[in-house]
């Protein structure tokens, strides 16, 4: 028995040396189990996720960049979008191919994703979302909220009081977005909000440039026009996505907040905080600020993976 104690004791300080060895403790190995889910906003993929998850994966960290329906490998586009040159008049009349895709669609989709996750092991996973993103976190959380470890809300939206995108877009708060200029045509005949990363107009790009990613160098600008889809399905925007204390409430979240956004401006991000807050005043956001642009994973992914370290 001695003996067997010995062994036993032996092999536990073998593996706790080899842990301090390597610089990591019990705690820390564990902490490497966590399990992140990054939800895209609109008119980008998962990919818009890529460095964020490579950083995340040098700590030990797993992570999963989902793709929406309608978007990244699954992205449908309009004719007159593809076509050269393109027909502006063409563009802005044609329905979106997207224009049945509902916010429960995001929810269900995501869902099956965490679901499959925690059925291997996982474990309640970190659901991180940006920017339209946040309302699929919304739905998700209220859905199944012992699923979900942590909300991070990324510069995103997170209706409480109003039940949607569109609501909140027309508030005082949000009146300095510059994404409203970018749409082509009217999103309720369209079925979408659509944007034309494809144009050829200089200043059409610009101004998409300075609305969600004005600090990012010019290749990863023109890499991410050349990766964006033009349609967002309008549901996503106009579903009801509000919560009930209870539920979205109960989970533990946080809000970075990008200061130098000009699609969700800082004001419009401080009133959805504020209104969670008021909505679980026992269960508050966790704040962090960052000094970016509306997409941060592309001119700040060292600093948002950071912060998501911090919080986790």
């Amino acid at each position: 028995m001695k003996r067997r104690r010995f062994l036993a004791d032996l092999s536990a300080g073998v593996v706790g040396s080899s842990l301090a060895t390597l610089g990591v403790s019990s705690a820390q190995a564990e902490e490497r189990k966590s399990t992140f889910v990054f939800v895209h906003g609109a008119w980008f993929g998962g990919w818009c996720w890529a460095e964020v998850v490579r950083l995340l994966a040098q700590q030990g960290h797993n992570a999963v960049a989902v793709d929406l329906p309608g978007h990244g490998i699954s992205a449908r586009f309009p004719a007159a979008y593809l076509t050269t040159p393109q027909s502006p008049a063409s563009l802005s009349t044609e329905v979106s191919p997207l224009a049945t895709i509902t916010l429960r669609d995001y929810r269900d989709h995501v869902l099956r994703i965490i679901n499959g996750l925690v059925s291997k092991g996982s474990g309640p996973v970190i659901l991180v979302g940006h920017s339209l993103g946040g309302v699929t976190l919304n739905a998700v959380a209220e859905a199944e909220p012992s699923l979900i470890r942590r909300l991070v809300y990324l510069t995103a939206f997170a209706p409480v009081r109003k039940p949607s995108v569109l609501d909140y877009l027309s508030q005082p708060n949000f009146v300095a977005s510059k994404l409203l200029p970018l749409f082509v045509g009217d999103p309720s005949r369209l079925g979408a909000a659509r944007i034309n990363p494809n144009s050829n107009d200089s200043t059409y790009t610009s101004n998409a440039k300075d609305a969600l990613f004005q600090d990012a160098t010019e290749n990863a600008v023109a890499a991410t026009l050349n990766l964006m889809t033009p349609d967002e399905p309008l549901h996503g925007l106009a579903d009801d996505a509000t919560v009930t204390a209870g539920r979205w409430g109960s989970v533990p979240r946080a809000y970075i907040r990008c200061t130098n956004d000009n699609a969700i401006p800082l004001a419009g991000q401080d009133q959805m905080i504020l209104e969670g807050d008021e909505l679980t005043p026992r269960n508050r956001y966790i704040q962090k600020s960052i000094d970016s642009s509306h997409s941060a994973f592309l001119s700040h992914a060292d600093e948002v993976t950071q912060v998501l370290l911090q919080i986790v």
